[in-house]
């Protein structure tokens, strides 16, 4: 697999955890459950949505490889 498609799937997956920790946060607040329970899927959202940094920082250092390799 190359450094330009390696990049390509962090974005995506950079992308994808942005979209699940809505989905998290949204779905896990309901009107029918215990403060707690909203607490703990709205913590969990939190904590998804947090890896989307870390795939942008590393989708970023392979497209630069990429480009130093001459891809």
């Amino acid at each position: 697999m190359s450094n330009r498609s390696i990049s390509n799937l962090l974005t995506v997956a950079g992308l994808a955890s942005i979209l699940a920790s809505i989905a998290i946060w949204a779905t896990q607040g309901g009107t029918e459950k215990t403060h707690e329970e909203k607490s703990h899927g709205e913590r969990f959202g939190i904590f998804v949505g947090l890896w989307a940094p870390t795939f942008f920082v590393l989708a970023n250092k392979y497209n630069e490889a990429a480009v130093n390799e001459g891809e």
